[in-house]
């Protein structure tokens, strides 16, 4: 891994904390830390990690102009389809089912939503079937 953690604004803190909740839990992504304005200096923060290591944070600034594009890695391809049900029912829009994308490689299997803001958010396997 090259980056330690990404982060981007959100126009309704509270709700996107919840919507990434949901849509995160089936790549065993899953909320470990918040932090407050008094610790930050302006906004309330979280971070979405893995054993305990928040590497996805998001913000309560609400500078979600230009969105944002992150891809979260996904162990199988079936990660990548429960993501992207998980993420429809939490509210997000399609923006490109759960499919092959040879383009990028042979094995490139990604799904992608917008979320809340209009960010675009993917879930990718690289593994073969």
């Amino acid at each position: 891994m090259i980056i330690d953690h990404v982060g981007f604004g959100v126009s309704d803190y509270e709700r996107a904390k919840a919507f990434y909740a949901q849509a995160l839990a089936p790549l065993g992504i899953a909320l470990v830390m918040e932090v407050t304005p008094e610790q930050t200096g302006k906004v309330w923060a979280c971070g979405f990690g893995k054993a305990g290591t928040p590497e996805f944070w998001i913000g309560s600034d609400g500078k979600t102009t230009p969105p944002a594009h992150v891809a979260f890695r996904a162990e199988t391809r079936a990660e990548v389809q429960a993501f992207h049900e998980a993420a429809l029912r939490a509210g997000a829009k399609d923006n490109g089912g759960p499919g092959l994308r040879p383009h990028y490689h042979p094995n490139y299997y990604g799904a992608f939503v917008l979320d809340l803001d209009g960010h675009n958010v993917e879930a990718v396997c690289h593994k073969p079937e």
